[in-house]
């Protein structure tokens, strides 16, 4: 049976709704890929009652991993509850608050303040249970292991980009690695789809025996992508190939990757496999395509640039629309984009072009173009090709929704796919 952890995240702006959790995640699915299962993810706030009955629920599993309240602060609490529900005392650590320490000399200068405005908290987070392995720092909050009598802890700062730099040194502890050795880490495999729904993955799932025999699939949809993940237990690799190909082989016109190369990568690959550049041009999703695109690094190596063309006049004066076209047919149709399309290769330069136009909302729809309805083209030297259809939705997810859209249309047209659902 393999070892549970409980995680537990701390932080009341998490409680209110001022931030979304990404360390429950990060941290959940980093001990499913090693063999680990987790129990449960418990985000709770400051309050010291409510963390010191969620630390020691936690400790019931086989590892606990707590994030956040490591700062130096009068609400960051964390230390003293894993202290107390361990039956610990609280220790300084001297070389620890000199690491600290030298980082907030740094910040003392850096500010114009006196580092004695600063003394305290660095003594505060140098301060650890008794018996507490140190991670070290990447900010000022200290991250450490501490073996109990129940369960090891992982207590890990909150800012994600601290928490996951300090994640690979606990995982070099000892505590960690006698968890680990119980562990029955799963072989991965990815598949991602795009244009299928979620029931026809799942039917195709049952079809193919469904979740058995070390075999575990997780479905999430994103957008209009589905990702399949399936974990393949030591010794069930035939097993795994044939839910593999249970998948992949009735969908097979929706399955982009079986990696997890995002879409705009794949198409930033495509393109500069066949020596051509690319442009965007946008109006309903004011630059979101160009910001994906640009994400990737080395991105520069194909993408030229965007027009964001929101008004008409803009779409005029920068691609070229006809203000007639506009009149005719609307900024609003299939004629527009593929005019915006047109418009981009020509005033950037590039080779491959996607125009995106639409209505976002919440407000400018009619009965005969609603709220959702959105128009693309994307135009390559050897052909263009358009798409409509109509998205529910809020304007954030019109607005997302029709971003992947039109990656995945580059990304067909590229692959010379004219399969006709978006």
């Amino acid at each position: 049976m393999r070892p549970r952890a409980a995680i537990v995240v701390t932080g009341s702006e998490l409680v209110r709704g001022e931030r979304t959790d990404r360390n429950g995640p990060f941290l959940a699915g980093r001990l499913l890929l090693l063999g680990v299962d987790p129990a449960r993810i418990s985000i709770v706030g400051d309050d010291p009652g409510e963390l010191g009955a969620a630390l020691g629920i936690a400790l019931d599993a086989d590892l606990c991993v707590v994030s956040g309240g490591l700062g130096p602060t009068h609400d960051d609490r964390t230390v003293e509850l894993v202290a107390r529900v361990a039956g610990r005392a609280l220790v300084l650590d001297n070389a620890l608050r000199e690491e600290i320490g030298s980082v907030s000399r740094r910040i003392a200068e850096r500010l114009r303040r006196p580092y004695s405005d600063f003394e305290l908290g660095v003594r505060k987070q140098a301060t650890l249970p008794e018996g507490a392995l140190s991670l070290g720092i990447v900010g000022t909050a200290p991250g450490f292991v501490l073996e109990t009598e129940r369960a090891p802890v992982v207590v890990l700062p909150g800012p994600p980009a601290e928490l996951q730099q300090l994640w690979p040194r606990a995982l070099d502890t000892e505590p960690l690695r006698r968890v680990l050795e119980r562990a029955r880490k799963p072989a991965r495999r990815v598949l991602r789809f795009y244009g299928a729904s979620e029931s026809a993955i799942a039917k195709a799932l049952a079809d193919a025996g469904g979740e058995r025999d070390g075999v575990v699939a997780t479905i999430c949809a994103r957008d209009f992508e589905i990702h399949v993940d399936l974990l393949v237990d030591p010794g069930a690799a035939a097993r795994g190939d044939e839910v593999e190909r249970g998948l992949a082989e009735p969908l097979a016109e929706y399955l982009f990757t079986r990696d997890e190369q995002r879409v705009e990568e794949i198409v930033l690959e495509a393109c500069r496999g066949r020596g051509w550049s690319l442009a965007t041009a946008e109006s309903c999703t004011g630059g979101l395509v160009a910001a994906r695109l640009t994400s990737v690094p080395g991105s520069s190596a194909v993408f030229l640039g965007s027009v964001v063309a929101y008004s008409n006049s803009v779409k005029h004066s920068e691609l070229g629309v006809s203000p007639a076209l506009v009149e005719t047919h609307g900024a609003v149709s299939a004629e527009a984009a593929a005019a915006m399309a047109a418009g981009a290769r020509k005033r950037l330069g590039a080779d491959v072009a996607v125009a995106v136009t639409g209505i976002a909302g919440p407000e400018g729809g009619t009965a005969e173009k609603p709220v959702g309805l959105v128009f693309l083209h994307a135009e390559t030297p050897e052909g263009g090709h358009g798409i409509e259809f109509t998205l529910p939705g809020d304007r954030e997810t019109i607005r997302s929704r029709a971003t992947v859209a039109a990656l995945h249309l580059v990304r067909r047209l590229l692959a010379r796919n004219s399969h006709k659902d978006v």
